[in-house]
C-alpha cells in the first residue's frame, strides 16, 4: 500500500480543521465572550497504530478508509465541562462537513474510566485533478482533566500491550473520578475564574495598543 499517498488527505483535513477551530477561538478572544476552546490538537494515525488497529478490529486494509474511523484526529481542549457543549453546538451548526455520528463518552463514560465527547466528521478534501474526497475524521472534545487522564492511561496501554493489572485499572477509575470532580468544582467557581481571564485579557489588550 502506498501510505503516503492514502494518508495525504488525512492530513490536509486535520490542518484545515485545525486552522477552522483556531479560527473560532480567535473570534471569541476578540469580543469579552468567554473562549470555549482553549487549544486544539491534530494528528494522522501512525502507521504502525493503523495496522495493529487493523489486525486487532479484523479490519481488511481495503477497508480501511470506512471502517477505521480515526485515522485522522483532531481533539479540542475546554477549560469546562459546559464548554463541551458549546463546541458541540458550534461543530454542529456549521455546513463545511457532514456530522457521520456523535458519542457521548461523558453522560455516559466507559468502563475504564475516559471521558470525552466523540464526533466523527465526513470532511470534503480538494484533490489536485479537481475532484473531491470526503473523508472521515474523528473529532474529540474533552476537559483539560480528561486529557490528562486519558494521555496517562494510553500510556498505560502501551506499557502494558493493552493488558492493564487489575490493581492498577482500579487506581485509573478512582483518578478518573478525582478528575471529574474536579471538573466539576473548576465548573463551580467558573464565574470567578472567568472574571479573572477577562482581567488578564484587558491587560494584554491594553498593553499592546500602548505598543501600536
Amino acid at each position: 500500500m502506498d501510505w503516503d499517498t492514502m494518508l495525504s488527505p488525512y492530513k490536509q483535513a486535520v490542518d484545515e480543521l485545525k486552522i477552522k477551530l483556531r479560527g473560532i477561538r480567535e473570534q471569541y478572544q476578540l469580543t469579552s465572550k468567554h473562549t470555549p476552546i482553549e487549544f486544539v490538537t491534530g494528528r494522522v494515525k501512525p502507521i504502525s497504530s493503523i495496522l495493529q488497529k487493523a489486525k486487532r478490529k479484523h479490519i481488511p486494509l481495503e477497508d480501511l478508509e470506512e471502517k477505521m474511523q480515526d485515522l485522522a484526529g483532531v481533539r479540542v481542549m475546554c477549560q469546562f465541562v459546559g464548554d463541551i457543549d458549546t463546541v458541540v453546538e458550534l461543530v454542529r451548526a456549521r455546513t463545511d462537513f457532514e456530522i457521520v455520528e456523535e458519542r457521548d463518552y461523558i453522560k455516559h463514560k466507559k468502563r475504564s474510566g475516559y471521558r470525552s465527547y466523540h464526533i466523527v466528521l465526513r470532511y470534503p478534501v480538494q484533490m489536485i485533478d479537481g475532484g473531491e474526497k470526503r473523508i472521515l475524521v474523528e473529532l474529540q472534545i474533552r476537559t483539560l482533566a480528561m486529557n490528562f487522564w486519558a494521555t496517562i492511561e494510553h500510556s498505560l496501554q502501551y506499557k502494558y500491550a493493552g493488558k492493564i493489572p487489575k490493581e492498577v485499572e482500579h487506581r485509573l477509575e478512582r483518578a478518573a473520578e478525582a478528575a471529574f470532580r474536579l471538573d466539576e468544582e473548576m465548573s463551580q467557581i467558573r464565574g470567578e475564574v472567568q472574571e479573572a481571564q477577562q482581567i488578564i485579557s484587558q491587560k494584554q489588550h491594553d498593553t499592546m495598543q500602548r505598543k501600536t
